[in-house]
């Protein structure tokens, strides 16, 4: 009986963070993987990315946009991830960031798996607000910067991306 593949669920916002996710993408070779975002728009790409590595189509899913100004936003992002993990069911949830990957990583953490958050490269200063409320909650946490390494984390093990 042949083991199946851990999914994976990769999950975070336009802009800068998805860019840094997008760079992970060899870590997860031979791996199920759903993407999720904020932008519907970055689908073709993801796909032909996984295509260019001789991966299968990812599966990927599209959030609602939402900062800590807005509330509202928040809560349906919110039950948003929580229907994508019930439905995706990952083993493991990689995220660099910002809400929806911090909700994804306390929900999936609840749920029995995995879970990696990876500060962005952009902190140079100080962590996320998002990076430092999840820290606490998931099982790997990295930054980008040596400097901004801890005893309690996160760690600091190299610049992945």
């Amino acid at each position: 009986m042949s083991k199946s593949p851990p999914r994976v669920l990769a999950v975070a916002s336009g802009g800068g963070h998805w860019v840094q996710l997008c760079r992970l993408m060899p870590a997860w070779d031979g791996c199920n993987v759903t993407y999720v975002t904020t932008e519907p728009g970055f689908r073709a790409r993801v796909e032909a990315l996984a295509a260019e590595r001789g991966q299968p189509k990812p599966g990927y899913r599209v959030m609602i946009e939402a900062n800590r100004w807005q509330k509202l936003r928040l809560i349906r992002s919110l039950f948003q991830v929580a229907a994508i993990l019930i439905r995706v069911r990952p083993d493991v949830v990689v995220t660099t960031g910002a809400a929806p990957g911090y909700f994804a990583l306390r929900l999936a953490s609840m749920m029995g798996a995995r879970t990696v958050w990876i500060d962005s490269i952009a902190n140079a200063e100080e962590l996320s607000l998002a990076g430092q409320k999840a820290g606490k909650h998931c099982d790997l946490w990295l930054t980008q910067w040596e400097h901004l390494a801890t005893s309690e984390g996160p760690r600091y093990e190299g610049s992945v991306i």
